[in-house]
């Protein structure tokens, strides 16, 4: 096992790419060949772990990624290679159980993302959001009742606070099941609260992390030269253009930083969260294979000790870094 491309997942015996290729771009930016294409390119290239939601593609309808990459796997099948990841949580129609973690709810959309598929089993089932009207307890029944018919593996969180996997975790002990195998987060450069205490949570109780949005939505990846040449396209909307307001000039700096590193802004924001201390892997959401290799090529040039000093200078942590409380006090 290369261990610069393939780690642990937290502490299960599970083994993942480093990077995880996100499919939320699929549907509406990324069509159905071109998705093919990415799905294969990665897996080429040693990404096996590909990350959805059953609510993905929903430009086109919700669960079209799903039915998208079913029909990858099966042509030829590739099920055996690939470590498949999706969620549960959001509303996939507006009738009053249509969303959430309630047992209901959970049981049969795994079901039909299994259809969608075209699998038998789901190798990471992760809770979307937090559904905090749901006791941990009826999230657990559901999930235990899946993985004893077989049809999920490992459970995660997303977007969950440090304690609520520190509330997770004491109630899967007490109900003596394996529990969370990690939790997704947001995190990058500009958002750096998971350090406070969702890393730290997730240290503490053997979970790995998985970071979405490594470069803030396109924030990260030379958005300012991107608007200049009149070539942005995610970085242009949504929540890279939200935070370009509030940090333009730190992302100024940032990319002449990266002019200075001799590296694109991508490869450097992507390289700086692969180094950060408990992540296991990277979600990318890439929308063509340049931007998988781009992502390759972070994760197999590591930042100096001193670019990353510099680059926590320009984006400090929160407070006074590290953990809570002492962050702060």
């Amino acid at each position: 096992m290369d261990d610069r491309l393939y780690v642990r997942l937290g502490r299960t015996g599970l083994v993942v790419s480093r990077l995880c290729l996100g499919t939320v771009n699929f549907g509406g930016r990324v069509d159905e060949p071109a998705a093919h294409r990415l799905l294969d390119h990665g897996l080429e290239r040693g990404v096996n772990f590909v990350d959805t939601a059953n609510m993905y593609g929903w430009r086109v309808h919700k669960g079209w990624t799903e039915e998208v990459i079913g029909r990858w796997l099966g042509r030829p099948s590739r099920r055996d290679d690939v470590v498949l990841a999706t969620k549960v949580g959001y509303p996939m129609s507006e009738t009053p159980n249509g969303g959430g973690l309630s047992i209901r709810n959970i049981i049969a959309s795994c079901e039909a993302s299994l259809r969608r598929l075209g699998t038998e089993w789901i190798d990471l089932y992760q809770t979307h959001n937090v559904d905090r009207g749901v006791a941990w307890d009826e999230v657990w029944e559901a999930m235990e009742i899946l993985v004893r018919q077989g049809k999920v593996r490992y459970v995660g969180s997303s977007n969950a606070a440090g304690w609520d996997i520190a509330a997770a975790q004491e109630t899967a002990v007490r109900r003596g099941f394996v529990g969370l195998a990690s939790e997704q987060c947001l995190y990058n450069l500009v958002t750096r609260h998971p350090e406070l205490e969702v890393l730290p949570a997730a240290r503490a109780y053997g979970l790995g992390v998985l970071v979405w949005a490594p470069l803030h939505g396109g924030l990260l990846s030379g958005v300012l030269r991107k608007h200049a040449d009149g070539v942005a396209v995610k970085s242009g909307q949504g929540r890279a253009a939200v935070a370009l307001e509030a940090h333009r000039d730190a992302v100024a700096e940032y990319e002449r930083l990266c002019a200075e590193f001799e590296r694109p802004p991508a490869e450097v924001g992507m390289a700086w969260v692969l180094s950060r201390p408990g992540v296991t892997s990277a979600v990318i959401g890439p929308r063509t294979a340049d931007h998988v290799d781009g992502a390759l090529r972070a994760l197999e040039t590591p930042l100096s000790d001193a670019q990353s000093a510099r680059l926590g200078k320009l984006f400090p942590p929160v407070g006074h870094g590290g953990p809570a409380p002492d962050a702060w006090i």
